[in-house]
């Protein structure tokens, strides 16, 4: 399915409700929300290293994942889009850096999650798979190298799109 396609699907879904709706909705652009969502980003960010430190980093890969998507939801509503969809959000932020309205690589969103990925999720690096692995199987924490790779990739994306937002 096409970008486009995909995005007609997702705000044909955001129609359908008021609050509780699956897709894509246009709403006014708002300064306290963009803010309340780099708020939660920032939240989510500490709890990674929090959960390392009290010997649940398995929740870190969790908490990896939700750091950058609260950023990407945060730029969505800075181009007056609500999303309550992940698939819908990677799939506008994919249409925002096609169109050139963001200075944001389709490898650097393909980090975070790429749709087209057909490896093992076990054996996948995307930070999206990471928390689906760690979240659905077993494991109980990070070897500390995997950690601190996670991390750093996790700060790297943080700042590029922080800047994205605050522009």
């Amino acid at each position: 399915m096409s970008i486009k396609d995909k995005l007609k699907k997702c705000f044909k879904e955001g129609e359908k409700s008021k609050e509780r709706h699956k897709g894509l909705r246009k709403i006014d652009i708002s300064e306290e929300i963009i803010n309340a969502h780099i708020k939660k980003a920032n939240h989510n960010f500490r709890a990674l290293t929090s959960f390392k430190e009290m010997g649940f980093s398995d929740w870190s890969a969790s908490a990896a994942f939700y750091t950058l998507y609260h950023l990407l939801l945060a730029l969505l509503i800075k181009f007056g889009i609500e999303s309550r969809n992940q698939s819908c959000t990677f799939a506008y932020i994919e249409q925002l850096i096609e169109d050139k309205k963001i200075d944001l690589s389709k490898n650097e969103l393909k980090e975070i999650f790429d749709k087209n990925i057909t490896d093992d999720l076990a054996h996948s690096n995307k930070i999206l798979d990471l928390r689906e692995n760690y979240q659905y199987s077993t494991k109980t924490s990070f070897e500390e190298d995997e950690f601190n790779e996670l991390k750093n990739r996790v700060k790297n994306l943080y700042d590029k799109l922080r800047i994205e937002v605050e522009k």
